[in-house]
């Protein structure tokens, strides 16, 4: 899987250049690929999300309607952002969603950081993403599928502004705890991981996950 680093990317840019990415990879004419940027603050919903669990209109945080799956979410500075553009069918699609949060808990397991999963109990909200022990959300996993192709994906946070949470429901989850690494990491009295080291250990723990060609789970 070819690792593909940006910068800063506004939302709307990153979804049309998606586009662009799945044509490509359903053509053949590129490899399964992870993109790592970041975005300026907005806010995005799907068609199933609630209007009451979207911000107040006044919000200043944009706005965006998005085809991907799970409900609103907030992405801006201090996320890492990773899309994943990957053909399903040759990688194997059982489990996919359940890799990637296996993925992001080994890297995070590499920095320093106990994480795990959560099941979702029969008729619940999703639970999908990745938490502490203590039940508070540290990233984010939303994907669309299409043509046998994955868009969209994972957002890690790193050290974004954990007030914008209180401002909409996130994940369809009302009383959801939301946390970052900085915020873990000045409770445990420890050193912040730069966001190289982040992104170092995502890539490494995501193309580790999906090389493999089967799930066990």
């Amino acid at each position: 899987m070819e690792r593909v680093d940006l910068g800063e990317v506004p939302y709307e840019v990153a979804q049309a250049d998606m586009a662009g990415w799945v044509a490509e990879r359903k053509q053949g004419r590129t490899g399964d690929r992870l993109f790592l940027l970041t975005h300026p603050p907005v806010i995005t919903y799907t068609a199933r999300t609630p209007a009451d669990q979207l911000p107040e209109p006044a919000s200043p945080i944009s706005l965006v309607e998005v085809d991907r799956g799970g409900h609103a979410t907030y992405h801006g500075p201090g996320q890492l952002i990773g899309y994943l553009v990957l053909n399903v069918r040759e990688l194997g699609p059982r489990g996919l969603i359940r890799r990637i949060e296996h993925a992001l808990i080994r890297a995070l397991g590499s920095l320093g950081f106990d994480a795990i999963r959560r099941d979702t109990p029969r008729g619940a909200e999703s639970l999908v993403g990745v938490w502490t022990p203590g039940h508070r959300k540290i990233a984010s996993i939303g994907m669309r599928i299409s043509g046998g192709v994955t868009s969209h994906g994972f957002a890690l946070n790193i050290d974004p502004d954990l007030d914008v949470y209180t401002t909409f429901t996130a994940c369809a989850l009302p009383g959801v705890r939301m946390t970052s690494l900085a915020q873990l990491a000045a409770e445990l009295g420890r050193p912040m991981p730069t966001e190289a080291q982040v992104r170092d250990a995502v890539a490494d723990a995501v193309a580790a996950e999906l090389a493999r060609t089967r799930t066990p789970f």
